[in-house]
């Protein structure tokens, strides 16, 4: 008697390439294919959009979605998963991001999705902000909970929060993000040819944003003039770290390298740092300790848990299975 395969449906605010996307991307990718049908729903149409159509994974642009909190946007966003859900008909529905998982938890719960699961890249409230304002994404954070079956999130700090919460603490689960440990790195001679030869590389990789504070490696630059920095990475913040590097007169010292992926550029840094604001559980980092290399960072969010754990905590091997036996359930 042939097997019905459940329908998972993964809802991302953005299709860029960060933590969140790649983490959408891993699952999507490696689930059982004789056991689950996959598709996915995103708004933009960047990096994301165009690996998971190379993969040959179903996608949905909801246009709509976006990270900033817009009212008409987000009512349009809303019925446009709430339409998806109800065309669809999928028998989870894995939300992903907080826009994505307030809106789409709305929308699943409405469209009586069977099961809704929602992961916390890190809890959006933790970010710098008016206290007032970090007191209504508390909120919403905390419906999202609710409407949710579960709560997956990445770091044991994120799950001591979520504890926290009223009528939440029975239905999270810390799952910790994966990476193929035995992955091979470039030799990232695209970073070192951009500096002298024999100079001391401090790179980073990431979304550029105040969150992420690469900022703070280029004021260490105007106070250190033996620092070298590279800034691998593509973001908002792009065109306000482009100035300051000018402004200073940095250009020789701190380059900004756009997109280049973790994999080929790691081995072109001598220290990776990680000056983050927030963090969830990340990737980059991860794929650092990998590379053997000298790590300098801000312990926020779950970045202590990775420096203090051994890297096999943290396989994409026991990443899937720990989710998979989430949606077997």
């Amino acid at each position: 008697m042939p097997v019905t395969r459940k329908k998972i449906l993964y809802v991302i605010t953005k299709s860029n390439w960060g933590g969140a996307q790649r983490y959408v991307y891993d699952l999507a990718t490696n689930l059982p294919k004789e056991e689950f049908g996959v598709a996915v729903a995103l708004g933009g149409t960047g990096v994301l959009a165009q690996k998971l159509e190379d993969a040959c994974i179903k996608t949905f642009s909801t246009n709509s979605l976006q990270r900033n909190v817009s009212f008409g946007a987000d009512i349009k966003s809303f019925f446009e998963l709430l339409n998806l859900f109800k065309t669809e008909k999928p028998d989870i529905a894995h939300l992903n991001s907080s826009k994505a998982g307030g809106v789409g938890a709305l929308a699943a719960h409405f469209a009586g999705v069977p099961k809704i699961i929602f992961t916390a890249h890190g809890w959006p409230f933790l970010e710098k902000r008016l206290w007032l304002v970090r007191i209504g994404v508390w909120l919403a954070s905390w419906v999202t909970s609710l409407l949710s079956h579960k709560v997956i999130c990445v770091s044991e700090y994120d799950l001591r929060l979520a504890r926290h919460m009223p009528f939440v603490s029975n239905k999270v689960v810390r799952i910790y993000n994966g990476i193929d440990l035995s992955m091979q790195f470039g030799l990232g001679e695209k970073i070192r040819s951009a500096f002298p030869a024999g100079a001391t590389i401090t790179g980073t990789i990431g979304e550029l944003t105040k969150n992420k504070n690469q900022q703070a490696l280029v004021d260490e630059a105007r106070r250190n003039p033996a620092l070298f920095v590279a800034i691998v990475g593509e973001g908002e913040e792009r065109t306000t770290l482009g100035h300051a590097i000018q402004k200073y007169h940095l250009g020789e010292r701190v380059k900004l390298f756009g997109f280049v992926p973790a994999r080929d550029a790691l081995r072109g840094f001598d220290r990776f740092a990680l000056p983050s604001l927030k963090e969830g559980l990340p990737y980059v980092l991860l794929e650092a300790k990998c590379a053997g290399l000298t790590l300098v960072v801000n312990r926020v969010g779950g970045v202590g848990e990775i420096l203090d754990k051994d890297l096999k905590e943290f396989s994409i091997e026991r990443m899937l299975q720990e989710t998979l036996t989430l949606y077997r359930a």
